[in-house]
């Protein structure tokens, strides 16, 4: 009898795994130097695939259940181990447990800045980060490219391991999406969806893992890049520049801010006002007469006076439209606004300001 204990001591019956840690991987069931025994019983719990390993080689896989190891259901090994039909004897080989679940709150990001190229702003440096969730859908690559022989692989030695491959895997994605740097800055929730076909495509082939979802947190760009965002978006919101400056005008008007150098201006505003008021009835209204009346005729228009020619000032003219100098300036020198340049100083006829509204 002690020596049938002793021989059963050398043998494993049954193979099994609890996992209690929640952030394991994969696990080697300890063989302790025994071997497994013939019709030795492997359980699989859900959430689990148990991948058989002999001489560095995998073998067959199993999922979920209770199994008898026979040649029927192990055909790789018993391949492996020579055995055409069916085995009677013990053999060794390393069983791996690898776990299926979804792995939530991963976080990812870049250490470094992310160069692409962007049709609006030419070269574009980014970094971003985020979270994903993820799982273990090919467990051989799996054990092959990110675990190894590990015995008992964990998920900060997993974030360790991958969280430079999938910054890259990621930078490369977003190269071949070909995404706007202006879509990437302020659209993500739609980036991550739209990258994550592309970023599974890849970490499935390298790695064996799904992404289950790739959520994209923040992306940063460099304060230069972001001027030019906020300027193109103020541009995009004033839309024709002609058609701001009326407005402003016609604010400063009704509020009364307009400056004693602007009266002229807003003279001529009103005159403008009035004239396409009554371009759009059809020219002037013609009143009524009455039967057997006959209109007076129209007294004769007083000849106006002469008067000097008024320069404004750029600092003037922007009062008078509330606008800044600088964007007097600039139309100054695109020609919408004519002007006189005496020296290094910019005068503007009242007349030419006029024009300037009309058009």
């Amino acid at each position: 009898m002690a020596i049938l204990d002793f021989l059963n001591r050398q043998f494993i019956d049954v193979i099994e795994w609890t996992d209690d840690s929640r952030d394991t991987l994969s696990y080697r069931y300890p063989d302790d130097d025994k071997q497994i025994k013939n019709e030795a019983q492997l359980i699989v719990r859900e959430s689990q695939i148990a991948q058989f390993v002999y001489v560095g080689q995998f073998a067959d896989t199993l999922g979920p259940g209770k199994h008898t190891l026979k040649t029927e259901n192990i055909p790789i090994l018993s391949d492996l181990l020579g055995w055409k039909y069916k085995f009677q004897t013990p053999f060794k080989a390393d069983v791996y447990y690898v776990v299926t679940r979804v792995f939530t709150g991963n976080k990812w990001g870049t250490s470094n800045p992310v160069m692409m190229r962007d049709a609006d702003f030419g070269v574009v440096r980014m970094r971003a980060f985020g979270t994903y969730d993820f799982k273990i859908v090919d467990p051989v690559k799996f054990l092959k490219e990110v675990a190894g022989t590990d015995q008992h692989f964990r998920l900060d030695e997993f974030n360790d391991v991958m969280r430079s491959r999938l910054v890259s895997v990621f930078s490369e994605t977003l190269a071949k999406a070909k995404v706007p740097a202006l879509d990437v800055a302020t659209r993500y929730g739609e980036l991550g969806e739209a990258l994550l076909p592309g970023i599974n495509d890849a970490t499935r082939d390298k790695y064996g893992i799904e992404l289950t979802t790739f959520v994209v947190e923040n992306v940063s760009v460099p304060p230069e890049l972001e001027a030019a965002i906020d300027k193109r978006g103020a541009m995009t919101a004033i839309g024709n520049l002609n058609d701001f400056v009326k407005y402003n005008m016609g604010t400063a008007l009704a509020e009364g801010k307009a400056g004693t150098a602007g009266i002229g201006a807003e003279l001529a505003a009103g005159l403008a006002m009035g004239q396409s008021m009554m371009q759009g009835m059809g020219g002037a209204a013609q009143a009524p007469s009455q039967q057997g009346m006959v209109p007076p005729a129209p007294a004769p228009a007083a000849a106006p006076a002469a008067a000097p020619v008024a320069l404004l000032t750029p600092e003037q003219v922007a009062q008078a439209l509330g606008v800044s100098p600088a964007d007097v300036q600039q139309e100054l020198e695109a020609g919408n606004l004519k002007g006189r340049k005496i020296g290094s100083q910019w005068r503007v006829p009242q007349a030419a300001l006029d024009e300037f509204l009309k058009g």
